[in-house]
């Protein structure tokens, strides 16, 4: 992807709010946002949201693959039925409780 992919954290106790959000930007324009908790060396996402104008250009696999650089573990939180592939095709495995889990090896 030429365009650089920016995420910015927004933690929880500089807003006021139980989550720690991602803000995902491409050349100045906010594509979308994720909330997430983070944990020392683990990130538990719940939620990517790409806006409709920018579905569909590996926004979201961007941002999980620069967390899977920073964080050992990333839980992605109550995947969705229709998100399953989303989440394997980037390394993340059942963990029988509606999460799937990454892992740095």
């Amino acid at each position: 992807m030429s365009e650089e992919v920016k995420i910015d954290f927004i933690e929880r106790n500089q807003q006021h709010s139980d989550y720690d959000w991602a803000n995902i930007t491409v050349a100045d324009d906010r594509v979308g946002k994720a909330r997430c908790l983070i944990e020392k060396k683990r990130l538990i996402i719940y939620s990517i949201n790409i806006y409709p104008e920018y579905s569909g250009k590996g926004y979201g696999r961007i941002f999980v693959e620069q967390a899977a650089e920073k964080w050992d573990e990333i839980v992605a939180d109550r995947v969705r039925a229709t998100a399953i592939g989303f989440w394997e095709k980037l390394g993340f495995v059942n963990n029988h409780d509606g999460n799937w889990i990454f892992r740095k090896k």
